[in-house]
């Protein structure tokens, strides 16, 4: 396959080598006997591959001209000055001198020469000016046959006053300004022998070769390839292999491709080829060049199909394997590689977080630990008891009974209540006199 995404020192390099090659001859873009360069081109293709030079032109398609008398022509048309700026056609005239006017009105005041395409004199000649004629007008040339179209332009005042007649240029066309009444001739002429002769042996006036300059030659000293006229005769030049290797399409002229097509590219056929397109009726000089440069043969990949006997049949016996398919997506905005890269930064935040609320806590129950130490615990100070003998402690019992107990009968019901409980109380040491006190607080409730 050609590859024409050439890198920018291999078209350096190619520019320094066609301008060395136009050294001393014609400049690029002018028309010299081998036509005007209208394109160039770089291609690189593998050695032992196919290229193909392309060469396209409508212009050089051939078409049998049998209709000579239809193939050029010549129309006026008026472009009124009114508020609706309509487009009318005033007269035309084919190459065979046949004219038609299109408004009756117009007949016998608009003409044109009967030999306009054999002079070139296609101006129109307006009789009896009238205000109505005022308008631009133009002059149309139309050349079917090589797609060819000219047009001239003048612009028709009328007016009343003889001082205000004369004719000047606006700086985009002509402007004629008449009196009423008078005859004016409107100027076009084209002298080309395009428009002003015939198409004698038409299929002879078209041709189309092919050279080849080595690296190092100029491209007048260029190699010859082939030849190739529109009547279907066909020249081949150099060696038998060239011969055999190079060619174009036999329908070129039909088409208007007239493509180069290389088969077998070697090392050999680098260099600067030109495509030269020549309609010599039509005036067609034109130059396409190519850039050729061969690279290293695209390696193989090795296969690991087994080889079979002629007389085996490889369809028989197959195994059908699964192929082994890989899906890659690929995203196809940046964003969505930031999203995914906040997905995992807030995923390892939450992992530290949790991992520093571990830490914090078992710190803090290690301590709590260390405080609750029972090693550590200070015991409180036992109550002292003090001995008491039992006779001091009965002995006062008894004294305090006997000094309570006359002031128990002086008092009322409630307050007799409220001693025997100070009594019972300050008595709880003293067994035996408890059950006694109770006894009597419980016939005290009776009563």
């Amino acid at each position: 396959m050609m590859n024409l995404a050439v890198p920018l020192c291999a078209r350096a390099l190619f520019l320094t080598q066609l301008l060395t090659s136009f050294l001393f001859s014609p400049a690029l873009g002018q028309s010299d006997g081998s036509g005007v360069v209208v394109a160039m081109y770089n291609i690189s293709a593998p050695q032992g591959s196919q290229a193909v030079l392309q060469c396209h032109s409508q212009r050089m398609v051939w078409t049998q001209d049998r209709l000579k008398d239809r193939q050029r022509v010549v129309h006026w048309d008026l472009l009124r000055s009114g508020p609706d700026h309509a487009m009318e056609r005033v007269v035309d005239m084919f190459s065979a001198g046949d004219q038609r006017i299109y408004n009756g009105y117009n007949q016998g005041r608009i003409s044109m020469s009967k030999t306009a395409f054999k002079d070139g004199n296609f101006s129109m000649v307006i009789k009896d000016v009238v205000t109505s004629d005022k308008g631009i007008y133009s002059c149309n040339l139309h050349h079917h046959y090589c797609h060819l179209y000219e047009s001239v332009k003048i612009q028709l005042n009328v007016t009343k006053s003889a001082r205000k007649e004369r004719r000047f240029w606006d700086g985009q066309k002509a402007v004629y300004v008449v009196l009423v009444g008078t005859t004016v001739v409107l100027p076009c002429f084209n002298r080309r022998p395009i428009w002003t002769e015939g198409n004698s042996q038409e299929d002879q006036q078209q041709v189309v070769h092919w050279d080849r300059q080595p690296p190092g030659v100029r491209h007048d000293r260029a190699d010859r390839l082939i030849d190739l006229y529109a009547s279907g005769e066909r020249r081949h030049y150099g060696p038998l292999f060239v011969q055999q290797k190079m060619n174009i399409s036999a329908t070129a002229f039909t088409q208007g491709d007239f493509s180069l097509i290389i088969s077998n590219i070697q090392l050999l056929d680098q260099g600067i080829y030109s495509c030269h397109l020549h309609h010599h009726y039509c005036g067609l000089h034109e130059r396409r060049i190519f850039q050729l440069t061969v690279s290293p043969p695209v390696p193989q990949e090795p296969t690991d199909e087994p080889q079979f006997l002629p007389n085996e049949d490889p369809n028989t016996n197959l195994v059908e394997v699964p192929p082994h398919v890989i899906n890659v997506i690929l995203s196809e905005q940046r964003t969505h590689f930031l999203q995914q890269l906040g997905y995992i930064l807030a995923t390892l935040l939450l992992l530290a977080l949790i991992m520093l609320a571990i830490v914090l806590l078992t710190r803090h129950r290690k301590k709590q630990g260390q405080d609750y130490d029972p090693r550590k615990v200070e015991s409180p100070p036992l109550p002292t008891v003090t001995y008491v003998p039992t006779s001091s402690v009965k002995k006062e019992c008894e004294r305090s009974y006997s000094d309570m107990r006359p002031s128990m009968q002086e008092e009322t019901k409630l307050d007799y209540k409220n001693n025997l409980l100070k009594e019972a109380e300050m008595s709880k040491i003293c067994s035996p006199k408890a059950i006694d006190l109770d006894r009597e607080m419980e016939k005290a409730s009776w009563k």
